[in-house]
């Protein structure tokens, strides 16, 4: 399964969601993100989800990957592309009130202890420059 987050970083700053009735890890923060639905590259797929979440727009050739995740999540396997964003138009809204009920722009060096870990072990590698990683195995 194909997935995809943005790390949206501004100032030393980035752009969480905390999940809310979603049915996985309600309650801990995370990033924009979903599923590639096919028929879509993973940087058309990330912009896509990225205006349904949050309403920006995002040209799929402004999206950088910069970490990839293959994690092993309860029933399937995963890999999952990180992306950064060097431009984008509109304002940062929550699309969703339904499944996130906070945004909010976050210091990359306090981040919340109530944060998604394979998320926050993702940005750590990201920021530590590793391109690849391996989770749940």
């Amino acid at each position: 399964i194909g997935s995809v987050y943005l790390f949206l970083i501004n100032d030393g700053k980035i752009l969480l969601q905390r999940r809310f009735q979603t049915g996985f890890q309600d309650g801990n923060y995370g990033v924009p993100a979903g599923h590639l639905d096919g028929n879509e590259t993973a940087r058309e797929g990330c912009a896509r989800e990225v205006k349904e979440e949050i309403g920006i727009t995002i040209n799929p050739a402004d999206l950088t990957v910069v970490h990839v995740m293959h994690r092993k999540a309860l029933q399937d396997e995963r890999i999952d592309f990180f992306m950064t964003a060097n431009a984008y138009i509109g304002s940062i809204c929550n699309n969703e009130p339904h499944k996130c009920d906070d945004l909010r722009w976050c210091d990359l060096d306090a981040l919340p202890e109530n944060m998604v870990e394979y998320i926050k072990v993702a940005l750590r590698n990201y920021r530590r420059g590793l391109l690849y990683s391996e989770f749940g195995f």
